[in-house]
Order: structure tokens, then sequence, then C-alpha cells
């Protein structure tokens, strides 16, 4: 079968030689017909941080996890081959183009769907859904996501549609900051331009948020998050860390006695799947627009470097790869 092999740092490859997995009681294989690229995989593609350290090459299809797919063989009831399903990879191989999973990471897709790809945000939708069920409600609060991305992006409209009364974005690219606007911020922050902190102290009067999530995992985002919400606020620290020791501010946040959290499970997340699948798919549809572009396999080395490059390559959100 087919696989994207990580080489090295900036080095990846489509290669053909690859080994079919097999299949044990309870699982699935799966032939992945989209995978979109995440956050979580562009750090090691750069091999920054914690990253450098990997031992390369990596094992084909490493990191891919945003999978949609047809059941090509099955040892588990209720999942017939040939159903079309939204999919977690088993040891997240995911850029591959069969791979196993298991009946509890399933979720099937509408039938009638025109472009089954863009429920590929579903899988992202579904962490995001998980971080989300442990707050209380944001209704008349005033929020902030640190990182407009795909992820910063789907916070954005969740919190927006949970009935925040102010939803700020901020991000370093300019042109995400009006896909932060489409799908719910009240204000926008280029951090390019401005100083997060003192953009939001503005923004609100000196009272600050009442609850700010961290989207992105830079050092620069996770600082600056921690800073804006209120006394006793709360925190969610969402985006990967891209070292596993970094800077943060515990003497403001110490005594600020904010509550913080972090959320970050793939796998504990695919019990929301079916939730997201449907919010997709109903009132909550502006979020396909965001699996953009659509890119084939063969253009796989050209798609990371598109994502890790965003104000480089304008439009460029959930890119996902079609084989």
């Amino acid at each position: 079968m087919r696989a994207i092999l990580f080489e090295g740092p900036r080095r990846i490859r489509l290669i053909d030689d690859v080994a079919t997995p097999e299949i044990g009681e309870g699982e699935v294989l799966v032939r992945c017909t989209h995978v979109a690229l995440c956050g979580s995989s562009t750090v090691p593609y750069t091999g920054e941080g914690r990253w450098s350290r990997t031992e390369w090459p990596a094992p084909p299809g490493w990191m891919g996890h945003e999978n949609l797919g047809e059941i090509a063989e099955s040892r588990c009831d209720d999942w017939a081959a040939g159903t079309r399903v939204l999919a977690h990879p088993r040891d997240r191989t995911g850029f591959s183009e069969y791979f196993v999973s298991r009946g509890e990471w399933l979720e099937r897709l509408p039938s009638d769907a025109p472009d089954p790809g863009v429920f590929v945000v579903a899988q992202p939708l579904a962490t995001v859904l998980r971080a989300l069920a442990r707050i209380d409600s944001v209704a008349g609060q005033t929020c902030a996501i640190v990182g407009q991305g795909p992820m910063g992006l789907i916070f954005t409209h969740m919190l927006s549609r949970a009935g925040a009364a102010r939803v700020i974005g901020v991000d370093l690219v300019p042109w995400r900051l009006d896909w932060s606007r489409r799908l719910g911020a009240t204000d926008v922050i280029d951090a390019s331009q401005q100083d997060t902190v003192e953009a939001v102290r503005d923004l609100t009067g000196g009272e600050m948020v009442d609850f700010c999530v961290e989207a992105a995992g830079t050092r620069e985002a996770v600082i600056a998050s921690a800073l804006l919400p209120r006394r006793r606020g709360r925190l969610c620290v969402f985006g990967v860390p891209h070292h596993d020791s970094q800077e943060f501010p515990w003497l403001h946040v110490t005594a600020a006695e904010l509550d913080i959290f972090t959320s970050r499970g793939t796998v504990e997340a695919t019990e929301y799947f079916g939730t997201a699948i449907d919010m997709v798919a109903g009132e909550n549809a502006v979020l396909a627009e965001i699996v953009t572009p659509f890119l084939p396999w063969e253009r796989a080395a050209e798609a990371f470097e598109m994502y890790t490059h965003p104000a480089e390559h304008e439009g460029t959100l959930k890119l996902t790869l079609v084989l």
C-alpha cells in the first residue's frame, strides 16, 4: 500500500511498498479517502523543539489522525465492509492508504452527503467538544482565543454559538482574522502588529476576559494566554507545546488564582464523533468551509510546507489530502 514517509525534518515522500496491516478481533481495516493535516503534525515535520530528538525515518503513515475512509475488512460486529466512516487510526498512522481502527473509534458518515470530504473537520471539532464539556457556561461572558488556525476557529465558532457576549480572536496571520469574524468573533487582534495583552486590556476597559483558550502551542501564545483572564478567570491550554519545558508566568497566574485545565486527547474524543458529524451536517455547516484546500497525496510535501507557512498561503486552513 501507499503511505507518507517522514525521512527527516522537512523531508517527506510518498512510498508504495508498505505492507498492508492485519486486523485483530474487534478491529477494522479502513481504506483512507481523506486525511487532514493538523498543527500537531507540523512541528514534528519541521523537527523543532522536543521533536529535534526524533529518530528518523519515522514509521510509514506517522502522525496522521484526522481520517475519513471506507471499511475494507471487518472483524467487528455492526461494522460492515463498504461503510463510510470517520475513523481514528491505531498508532496515529493515518497518512496511509490503509490503517487499522476499532469499532469504538468509528462513526458513520451521512449517506447523502454531497461532499463527504468536509466531514474531516468533525475530528478536530470532537476534540473541542470534549474540552468545552469540562467548563461551565460562557453565556454572557467575554472570551478570547489565542490562535486562529483551524482549531482556534472551531473554538471561536463554538463559544460564539454557546452565547458568549464577546469573542476575541487573536492571531499573527492577518488573513485568518477575516475567517475569525466569519465564524463568530466580535473582535480580532492582529498579534503581528499589536501587543495582545494590551489590546485585550483596551478592548475590555481593563476588565480582561472571563475565559481564554490557548490554541497555538508556541511559547509566546501560552504566555500571552495566561495573562488575559481576569482574576479567578479560566484558562484552557489546548495547543500542543513545542517543548517539553517552557516558560510560563506562574507568579501572575497564582496571584490571579486562575482555574487552568488542559485538553488534547484524540482517542478520548471519539465519543464525540457522532455529535460532531451531526453538527457539521446541520446548523454548524459553516465549519465545513474551513476544510480547504483539497490536494492529492502526490502533493503531500507541498501540502506540509503550505500548512507550516500559513502567512504565505492565504486560504490554507484545514488542508486535506485526497487519495
